[in-house]
């Protein structure tokens, strides 16, 4: 019986030590894959990090954008307003040009007209001159030969 009990006794340390063993290799096999899925979480949770700081970058260039387009666009709606503005100024500044265009034809046609009175008018006074000139000279002559016959 003694002997039963010490073979029973190897049966149980052995048991126990293939038992020890298949536990050892378990534990082992957990704590490696433990591990690996502690880097894995590291790393993901690194990631989530970047991913993270790149939203919150992206969020602010987004408002950024955002508000820029707002400035672009009221900027825009300034410059169609410049533009009519300038486009009815542009519209006055031809009517002008042509009322001064005209009022410079007008001008030239009443200096042309003025020049071609003042022709005339000197045309005549020369002719009027040379007419006193002539009767002048009728008259000294006339005056010479009456001296002379007295």
């Amino acid at each position: 019986m003694n002997r039963v009990f010490a073979i029973l006794n190897f049966l149980g340390i052995a048991a126990l030590a293939v038992l020890c063993a298949a536990q050892w290799q378990t534990n082992s096999r957990l704590e490696n894959s433990l591990d690996h899925l502690q880097r894995q979480n590291a790393d993901q949770a690194n990631q989530i990090a970047d991913q993270s700081k790149t939203l919150k970058q992206n969020a602010e260039d987004l408002t950024d954008l955002r508000q820029r387009l707002a400035t672009s666009e009221s900027d825009l709606v300034a410059m169609a307003a410049e533009r009519a503005r300038l486009k009815a100024e542009n519209v006055q500044l031809k009517s002008a040009l042509d009322q001064w265009m005209a009022a410079v034809k007008d001008r030239d046609a009443a200096l042309k007209q003025a020049r071609d009175v003042v022709q005339s008018l000197a045309a005549q006074r020369d002719n009027a001159i040379q007419k006193f000139n002539d009767l002048a000279d009728k008259y000294n002559s006339l005056v010479k030969q009456m001296q002379n016959s007295k």
